[in-house]
């Protein structure tokens, strides 16, 4: 394996993780919108907070560790999405802010008004920002985004079948994962009511998104048939992969087998995101820019991939025991 290889594994690694933990928090407050008024939904959005407070600005370290190593080790790649990609990136940025700061003002109000102002504005932007994620890879994924700089169509580029399938997919992707591991959360809480409730909501996300994927079939035939072949080829066993972790999710919820269910479906949804890169490896950019011809000099690459190894070292652990802390009961840690 190349260094430019290792390098764009521990970036999907990255893309991987984010999905997988950063998703979840968008699809928390995916729930939040759902979960009713102020008082039939305080139990609901209780549990949410109390899962994502200690950890969504750590899981946004993920977001900014794939940025840096695509900027750095294939700065074509970073510099033709940014450009063509612009309006999306920025709606992303902006959603993100909004979000954290919707977040921490609504935990800090007290008057019913401010906490529906901040409380929407934190559920709207869960949804809006993961949907345009999934836009800008959509459109990436399609080739519709050329090498150099601004050489895409900046609206048509992300206004597209296949940029709404990725977005609609998102969002539901992230539904999914925040309903299974809040089943764990609510039942290690004690709260069996919240568990079944989310049970259910984790069931209908589940099949939801098989929906979603059987007709995303159908776009990516006619809007991107490159992608199509890959995904129907190379990709094949990552697709089954996905699927069967998926349906044995579904099972592991029907039985109420929550924690093994936060691993299957974590595995489907990752899965699902290493379909796109299995599906058109080589190429990074269809139809021309590969691995080899988007990467950075030796000499950046082998300091870079030196860099992040020891970064990982120091990080991951770090990360492992924050989650491991904040897995705990909280009857369990005020004894």
């Amino acid at each position: 394996m190349t260094a430019a290889q290792a390098l764009l594994a521990l970036a999907w690694a990255g893309v991987t993780m984010y999905a997988l933990l950063g998703g979840a928090d968008f699809g928390g407050g995916f729930w939040d919108i759902l979960a009713g008024g102020p008082r039939r939904g305080y139990g609901q959005r209780r549990l949410i907070e109390h899962s994502i407070g200690p950890v969504w600005e750590a899981n946004h370290v993920w977001l900014i560790f794939v940025l840096v190593l695509f900027w750095t080790c294939f700065p074509i790649v970073f510099a033709s999405v940014a450009s063509t990609m612009y309006i999306p990136l920025t709606l992303v940025a902006f959603g993100i802010i909004a979000r954290g700061a919707a977040f921490a003002f609504r935990k800090a109000s007290t008057e019913l008004w401010q906490l529906r102002l901040f409380g929407g504005a934190f559920a709207l932007s869960s949804v809006v920002t993961p949907f345009f994620l999934g836009t800008i890879a959509g459109g990436v994924a399609s080739g519709r985004v050329p090498a150099g700089l601004a050489k895409g169509d900046i609206v048509g580029s992300w206004v597209n079948p296949t940029s709404f399938l990725g977005g609609v997919l998102a969002i539901v992707t992230t539904a999914y994962l925040a309903a299974v591991y809040l089943t764990a959360d609510a039942r290690r809480e004690g709260e069996r009511d919240l568990a079944d409730a989310f049970r259910r909501r984790g069931i209908g996300s589940a099949i939801g998104t098989g929906v979603v994927v059987i007709g995303g079939i159908f776009v990516l035939r006619e809007d991107a048939p490159r992608l199509y072949a890959g995904l129907t080829g190379q990709a094949l066993p990552v697709v089954v992969l996905s699927a069967v972790a998926g349906i044995i999710s579904l099972a592991l919820l029907a039985a109420r087998r929550y924690a093994l269910a936060r691993f299957t479906a974590a595995l489907a949804v990752a899965a699902v995101v290493w379909g796109w890169p299995v599906a058109q490896y080589p190429l990074l950019l269809p139809p021309h820019v590969t691995v080899s011809n988007a990467a950075a000099q030796a000499s950046v690459l082998h300091a870079t991939l030196a860099s992040v190894l020891i970064g990982l070292i120091l990080l991951v652990p770090s990360l492992v025991w924050l989650f491991a802390l904040f897995q705990r009961s909280r009857h369990a840690a005020s004894k």
